[in-house]
Parts: structure tokens; C-alpha cells; sequence
């Protein structure tokens, strides 16, 4: 008999409708490859569920799952009295682990021996894997390609923002199921493939260190360690009292000398320092860029996601050479040198403005200048923890800068940009490693 296909109707069994989602009944093949099996996922995952009661006075690890990447880490160690919710569930080595609110961006991930023991709320989901039939990191990978996620974001819903994995349509789902020894096939090429891309990691480590140690030797600092003279007991701690700049218990680690040459950063500035823009982000509208904290690497460059501000005021607009540094958050002491070929771009508020005399000291510098221990450690011992950390525009003005001739400075700039294009080649190196093991593993297990 023939099939009847219809235009505008669709037609699904209601015992494949794991949930009243028109967008899950609508669900098209995946696209997975015939040429190996399928089973449900359903078959080779338990859900598993050891609840425990939160006590007062005993330590506990969370964890967290990040998205699209499938890492499983230590949150935080806290003890039970901190803990707001009281039912909990333990977690343990080996076992597959997803958040049920990122399932649809890829918070899949096996745990590892590091989260032994460690707990979780209901919005995660822990399943004891059957090993004879997969291995759990398999499944990981296959839940990191676009099609999965594509497929998670369907089967989620909610009346909020905060859309939820259905957990019928996730263990229902049928995925490729080779043999156990193709699996580890499978994996070896995939994982060789990373290996190789933290070897070329550890090449970008090895380039920072040796601009580090270029800069600290060209401004006479061989080693930070020893820089502090003070005097270490078990019980106290001394210091001269030439050295002090704050009467608080943040100022005790660490003391830039005078005799190294030091001048602040308020005798380098020709205007008074500017707070960024009170404005939301929005799409990029390709003509003016939103520069927000979150979008400025540790290195000083800048992310390739573009945002622009819903609102615009021309004092926002950043010139050429004028220096932002971030004043709170965990990013506090981030800092970023616009450019103009960068694009006309305005500032976010948590972040601080300062124009430079640039006959004094070279932006570039003061660039890299700030990525050097020796800054990072003074940003550490100033920064003032309350619900954040931060740093105010007052205390970024009596910052200590080591400052060198402006023919030394550009030696140090000169080498520094050399490192910074090993290392912008480096990345692109590794970009392109986990962008061909991603797609021979999907070109693996999709027609």
C-alpha cells in the first residue's frame, strides 16, 4: 500500500511523544549514520538518586558542568551551614552527569575523580552508566555536536526563561552505537587530536613566561618572589613602614621599592580617569561595538562575539591609544588598549577610561606592563572583597608603575608583539586541531 505524505500535517505515534512539545512531535532524523546500530540511551543509563540531608559543620564540594565543553569541575568547597538547600545528592567517579537547565548548550560530562563524593541539586541529573555497552565519554562527544544540541533545545521547555530537559525525550533518544572496541577507536583518534592541541597550549604558557621574564629582567626585577623584604614569622608579619600605603590587612603581601624607579599612575594620565556606560547590551548593530569586560581576553585582545549598547552618548567613545582597566568582578585588574582599527566602539561601565602622556609612557607598555606578575600581584593585595572584588578609579590612580626609558619600553613592546604573534599563530593552530577532531567524530557517526 502507499504512503500518503501530507503538506501541512504531521503524524507521530503517542507512544514516541515523550512530552506535549509540538516541537519535540515535530522532531526530524538526527541524521546518524546506519552503519552502526542504535540504541536508546535509556538502555545503557540509570538514573541515580542518593539523596543526603545537608549537615551543619561538614565540608562539601559542588560542582559544575560547562557548556559545550563537557568538563566537570570543583565550584567550591562550603560548609553545610552555608548551604541553602538542604536536599542534596551525591555524586561519584565514573557516573554520566548533566544539568537539566544547559542541557540544550551541552552541560554533559562524565565525573571525574576530583568531584568524588561531591554534590548536587535537582537541577542536575547523575546516571550510573552501563560500561559493558559504552563508554560514558562516547556519549559525551555525541552530545557536544550541533545536531544533539539542536535536538536538546527542542526536547526543553518551560514557562520561563529557564528551559528544562525533558527527561522521556533525552533517554528515549536513539544515538549510533558501535562496538565497544570501536568506541575506543573512536576516541583514541579524537583524543590524540587534543593532545596534541595541549601540547600547543603549553607552547602559548612557555611564550608568556618568556615575555614575563623578559619584562621583569629589562626593568631590573629578576624575580618577584623576593622583591617583598618583609619578615615572615608563623604568628606575625613585618614590614617597613616606609612601605605602607593602606592601614589594612589587604596591603600586607606585597611592596613595589621606590628605588626600582616607580612612578603612579595618576603623574601619567593627561585627564582625570572615566567610568564606562550605564548600558544594556544588545545584537550587534555592525556599527558601533560594545566593549564589555567579558569580552576582553586575559592577553589584552578582544573576543570575536560583538555586542552594541542599546543607548549611545558620544563621551563614551573611545579614542585611539586611550586605556581600559576593570575595576570589579574577578576580572578586576583586566586590562584592554583601544585601537582604531579596532572600529568606532564605546565602553561598559565596570569598566575605567584613562588617557595616557604618551611622551611619558608608551600605551603598548603599560600593556604589557600590566599583564607582568609583578602588577597582577599588587591588583591582588589592593582589591577590596565585598560581595565582589573591585577596585576603585581612586586607588587605580596610586598604582606604582616600574617606568623605563621610552627606548626601553619600546624594546620590551617590540618583543612582546613578536610573542603576541606566536602566540595569536598558536591558537590558531589549536583552533583548527579541535575544529578537525570535532568534525571527523561527527562525520564518524552522521551520514
Amino acid at each position: 500500500m502507499a504512503t500518503i505524505t501530507y503538506k501541512f500535517l504531521h503524524f507521530a505515534n503517542l507512544k514516541d511523544i515523550p512530552n506535549w512539545s509540538v516541537q519535540y512531535a515535530d522532531e526530524e532524523d538526527l541524521g546518524f549514520t546506519k552503519k552502526y546500530p542504535m540504541a536508546r540511551i535509556g538502555s545503557f543509563l540509570v538514573r541515580r538518586k542518593e539523596a543526603i540531608d545537608i549537615q551543619d559543620g561538614i565540608i562539601y564540594k559542588r560542582v559544575t558542568v560547562s557548556t559545550k565543553g563537557g568538563n566537570i569541575t570543583i565550584r567550591d568547597q562550603k560548609d553545610g551551614k552555608l548551604i541553602g538547600t538542604k536536599k542534596q545528592f551525591v555524586i561519584h567517579e565514573g557516573q554520566f552527569l548533566l544539568s537539566k537547565i544547559d542541557a540544550r548548550n551541552g552541560a554533559y560530562g562524565v565525573v571525574p575523580a576530583i568531584a568524588e563524593g561531591a554534590i548536587i541539586t535537582g537541577n542536575f541529573w547523575t546516571y550510573d552508566v552501563d560500561y559493558e555497552r559504552i563508554n560514558p565519554q562516547f556519549l559525551t562527544l555525541v552530545t557536544k555536536t550541533q545536531q544533539f544540541l539542536d535536538f536538546a533545545e527542542k526536547s526543553s521547555n518551560g514557562t520561563t526563561n529557564r528551559h528544562y530537559l525533558q527527561e522521556n525525550a533525552f533517554l528515549n533518544q536513539q544515538i549510533p552505537l558501535p562496538s565497544k572496541e570501536e568506541q575506543e577507536k573512536i576516541l583514541k583518534e579524537y583524543y590524540s587530536c587534543i593532545q596534541t592541541a595541549l601540547k600547543k597550549e603549553e607552547e602559548i604558557y612557555k611564550c608568556e613566561r618568556e615575555l614575563s621574564h623578559f619584562v621583569l629582567s629589562s626593568i631590573d626585577l629578576k624575580d618577584v618572589k623576593d622583591e617583598s623584604e618583609e619578615k615572615q614569622s608563623s604568628m606575625m608579619m613585618f614590614t617597613s613602614l616606609s612601605k605602607v600605603t593602606r592601614w589594612d590587612t589587604y596591603n600586607i603581601k606585597y611592596h613595589i621599592n621606590k628605588e626600582k624607579g616607580t612612578t603612579l599612575l595618576r603623574d601619567l594620565l593627561k585627564s582625570k580617569p572615566f567610568y564606562g556606560a550605564p548600558y544594556s547590551a544588545v545584537d550587534y548593530n555592525k556599527k558601533i561595538r560594545y566593549i564589555r569586560i567579558t569580552d576582553i581576553n586575559e592577553d589584552g585582545t578582544l573576543s570575536e562575539e560583538k555586542v552594541s549598547a542599546n543607548q549611545y552618548n558620544e563621551a563614551y567613545l573611545l579614542k585611539e591609544n586611550d586605556f581600559l582597566i576593570a575595576r570589579s568582578g574577578n576580572t578586576v585588574g583586566k586590562t584592554f588598549l583601544y585601537t582604531s582599527d579596532i572600529g568606532p566602539a564605546i565602553f561598559a561601565g565596570y569598566l575605567i577610561k584613562f588617557e595616557l602622556q604618551e611622551e611619558l609612557i608608551l600605551p603598548q607598555y603599560l600593556l604589557v606592563y600590566t599583564k607582568t606578575p609583578i602588577f597582577k600581584k599588587w591588583i591582588k593585595n589592593n582589591q577590596r572583597i565585598s560581595a565582589q572584588p573591585n577596585i576603585n578609579c581612586q586607588q587605580y590612580l596610586e598604582a606604582p608603575i616600574i617606568l623605563p626609558t621610552i627606548e626601553k619600553q619600546k624594546e620590551i613592546v617590540e618583543y612582546a608583539n613578536r610573542k603576541q604573534e606566536q602566540r595569536i599563530q598558536l591558537r590558531e593552530e589549536i583552533k583548527n586541531i579541535l575544529e578537525q577532531a570535532q568534525n571527523k567524530f561527527v562525520h564518524t557517526i552522521f551520514d
